[in-house]
C-alpha cells in the first residue's frame, strides 16, 4: 500500500459538502422468486402497474437484456469492528462475457440515522486514485413490518481501482482511510471476507422512472447468491434520484417518489423480504454477534 508522503499530498482536509444530491429507496426481495430471467419481466410489470396508478412513467425494460454481473465482497475485522461501529468497506468486481474485469469499485461508507453525525465522518482515502464522494438519504422498509418508510443517511467515497491490499491489519487499513481510526478496533486484528462469503450479483435495469419536471430515477434489480454454492441471499429493487440540491425537487415530485415507494409495498406483498439492508444479512450469514442494528 501507498501511503508515504508524495500521496500524503492529495490529501487535503476540506469540510464535506452537507448538499445532499441522491436519494435512493429501496425494497428488498425474496431472492428464491428469482431462479431465471423471467421474474425479472414479471417484476417490471407490477413496477409498471404501480407507477402508472400514480402518473408515472417507467419506461420498457428491454426483452432482450442480459443480467449484469458483478461479484461483491466486504471486508471487516473478526469481530467485525468496521461494520458494529457504522462503517462498510465493500470491493465489487467487475465481469464481461464471465471474464472478471482488471478494474474494480471500493467503496467505504458511513451509515447513521442521524445526518449530523454521518456528516461528520470524512470516508475520502489516503490513497492516490480517483474517488468520488457521494452523500445519500437512503429510503428502507420499517422496521417493524409495517407499510412505510424510514429513512439513514450514507456518506461514500467510491474508489476507481485503488492499489490497495484489503486482507491485512486493521492498522495498515487505518492509515489508508483515516476515518476507521476512531474505531476501538485492536490493531493488530487482520481483515477478511465478511462471513468469507463471496456473493455474485446478478444486476438488471428495469428502466427509467419519470416522476415529471425532469425528475427521473434509474431503476434496478439485483439478485445476490453466494458464489461458490448459488445459494440465494437476497434480491433488492431500487432506484435513485440524483439532484442539485433538495430544494431543487419539487414537493409534489418528492411526494410521487414517496407514493410509489409504498404504492409497490402494497402491490409486491408477496415479494418483499422483511429485513434492513443487503449488508446487514451478509453480515447476519454468520453465527457473530452484531451490535450494529441497521
Amino acid at each position: 500500500m501507498n501511503t508515504n508522503a508524495e500521496s500524503s499530498k492529495l490529501y487535503e482536509p476540506i469540510v464535506p459538502s452537507d448538499q445532499i444530491q441522491y436519494r435512493e429507496y429501496k425494497l428488498l426481495l425474496k431472492p428464491e422468486l428469482f431462479p431465471d430471467e423471467k421474474p425479472f419481466h414479471k417484476f417490471w410489470k407490477l413496477a409498471h402497474h404501480a407507477a402508472k396508478s400514480l402518473g408515472i412513467k417507467l419506461g420498457k425494460m428491454d426483452e432482450t437484456i442480459k443480467p449484469h454481473q458483478r461479484e461483491v465482497v466486504f471486508y471487516d475485522t473478526p469481530h467485525f469492528k468496521l461494520y458494529n461501529h457504522g462503517f462498510i468497506l465493500r470491493k465489487r468486481t467487475f465481469y464481461h462475457h464471465g471474464v472478471p474485469d482488471a478494474r474494480h469499485e471500493l467503496v467505504i461508507k458511513f451509515r447513521h440515522p442521524e445526518k449530523k453525525v454521518a456528516l461528520a465522518v470524512d470516508p475520502r482515502p489516503l490513497l492516490p486514485c480517483e474517488y468520488t464522494m457521494k452523500f445519500k438519504e437512503e429510503i428502507l422498509l420499517p422496521k417493524d413490518g409495517a407499510l412505510g418508510m424510514r429513512l439513514v443517511y450514507s456518506h461514500n467515497c467510491e474508489l476507481d481501482t485503488p492499489n490497495i491490499i484489503l486482507t491485512q491489519r486493521f492498522e495498515t487499513t487505518a492509515e489508508a482511510f483515516p476515518a476507521l481510526k476512531k474505531i476501538d478496533a485492536n490493531p493488530k486484528a487482520a481483515l477478511s471476507v465478511v462471513n468469507g462469503v463471496s456473493i455474485q450479483e446478478y444486476l438488471v435495469d428495469l428502466g427509467m422512472l419519470d416522476f415529471g419536471h425532469k425528475l427521473e430515477a434509474k431503476a434496478n434489480l439485483a439478485v445476490w447468491r453466494v458464489r461458490t454454492t448459488n445459494t440465494p441471499i437476497v434480491a433488492e429493487f431500487a432506484y435513485q434520484l440524483k439532484f442539485d440540491s433538495p430544494e431543487a425537487v419539487r414537493r409534489k415530485q418528492r411526494e410521487l417518489s414517496e407514493f410509489f415507494y409504498t404504492a409497490l409495498q402494497s402491490r409486491a406483498t408477496d415479494w418483499v423480504q422483511r429485513g434492513t439492508t443487503k449488508t446487514a444479512l451478509i453480515y447476519g450469514y454468520g453465527n457473530a454477534s452484531l451490535k450494529h442494528q441497521e
